[in-house]
C-alpha cells in the first residue's frame, strides 16, 4: 500500500493508552484525520474521559490476556498505537516493566489477531552523550533506559512497526503543566540524573507526528522540537512561567546529547512548537496557564 492510498483509508485504531496525556490529544487528532478509534484503560471509570475525546472505550489490562484479546476481538484493528505507561507514581520499575511484558503482549496479539502494524512510544535521550546532532542510527547509550532496547526490538519485529522516539513532553496533562505534580522544586532534584542537554516535544506535537506514523515506513523516528534545550537555558524559561524564582543549576551534569528531527521533518510533521521557548511562555503551549 503506498502512503497515499494509506492516508485515504480510514483505519480502525487500537489505542493502548486512550486516557493518558498523549491519548487524550491522540484521539481528537485521529478522528479528524477520519479514523475509528477504540481506546483502552485499565479504569473503567475513565470511560467518560475517553468517549469526551471522541473514541470508543475499552477496558484493558496489557497483563490479562483475556482483556488483551477482548480488546483485539473487538476493535477489529487496521493499527495499533501503542502508548502505555505506569508512570503516574514515578514507578520506573513498573514503567520499565509495561515496555519489556506489555510491549511482548500487544505485539503477540497483534500477530495472532492479523495486524501488522504498530507505532509505539520510546525516547530520545538513548544515546550517547556528544556535541553533534543524534540520529536514528546511532547505538544506545552504556546503561540506557530500562526497557526501551527491549520495547523498540519488539515492535519492530513487526513488518510494519514504527518507533517513536519522543522527546520529553511538556504541556497539558504532562509533568510539565500548570498544577503538575512535577514542581520547579522537583524539577530541580531531578537535575542529577537528567542531562545538561535534552530534548522536549509539546505533548500535542507528539500527537500529530503518531497520526502522520500511520502512513510512515518500519523503523525508528526521532519526534522532538527544532531547539535543543541547555539546563541553564530552559530552567529559567520555565520558572518565569510558572511564576516561580530562576533554579540553581549543577556544575556537574552529563553532558547528553542534541538529536536530530530531520527525518520526521523529511516525512512531512512540522511541530507547531518549534521550540520550547515558544511552548512554554505562550498559553498554547498549556505551561504557562490553565
Amino acid at each position: 500500500m503506498t502512503n497515499c492510498e494509506a492516508r485515504e483509508r480510514r483505519m480502525r485504531i487500537l489505542l493502548a493508552g486512550g486516557a493518558g496525556a498523549i491519548g487524550r490529544q491522540l484521539t481528537p487528532a485521529l478522528v479528524a484525520a477520519g479514523h475509528e478509534v477504540w481506546a483502552t484503560s485499565r479504569d473503567a471509570g475513565k470511560a467518560s474521559v475517553i468517549e469526551a475525546t471522541g473514541a470508543r472505550p475499552l477496558v484493558m489490562d496489557v497483563y490479562d490476556t483475556e482483556s488483551v484479546e477482548q480488546a483485539f476481538a473487538r476493535s477489529r484493528p487496521d493499527a495499533v498505537l501503542h502508548e502505555l505507561t505506569a508512570l503516574a507514581d514515578l514507578d520506573f520499575a513498573a514503567n520499565s516493566r509495561v515496555r519489556i511484558e506489555g510491549t511482548r503482549t500487544l505485539v503477540d496479539a497483534a500477530r495472532r489477531h492479523g495486524v501488522d502494524r504498530m507505532i509505539a512510544q520510546s525516547i530520545s535521550w538513548v544515546v550517547p552523550d556528544g556535541d553533534t546532532l543524534a540520529t536514528e542510527d546511532e547505538p544506545f547509550a552504556a546503561g540506557v533506559t530500562p526497557g526501551v532496547p527491549e520495547l523498540e526490538s519488539t515492535v519492530l519485529e513487526l513488518p510494519n512497526g514504527v518507533v517513536l522516539r519522543y522527546g520529553q513532553f511538556y504541556g497539558p496533562g504532562t509533568w510539565r503543566a500548570p498544577g503538575a505534580p512535577e514542581t520547579l522544586a522537583a524539577l530541580e532534584g531531578r537535575l542529577r540524573p537528567m542531562a545538561r542537554v535534552i530534548d522536549f516535544v509539546h505533548v500535542a506535537d507528539a500527537a500529530s507526528a503518531t497520526v502522520l506514523a500511520l502512513d510512515w515506513p518500519h523503523g525508528v523516528v526521532n519526534i522532538v522540537d527544532d531547539e535543543p534545550a541547555e539546563a541553564a537555558q530552559w530552567m529559567p524559561v520555565y520558572a518565569a512561567a510558572v511564576g516561580a524564582p530562576p533554579p540553581s543549576i549543577p556544575s556537574d551534569l552529563r553532558e547528553g546529547r542534541p538529536v536530530s528531527n530531520a527525518l520526521a521533518r523529511s516525512r512531512g510533521w512540522r511541530p507547531r512548537f518549534s521550540s520550547w521557548r515558544q511552548g512554554f511562555t505562550l498559553p498554547e503551549g498549556g505551561v504557562a496557564q490553565p
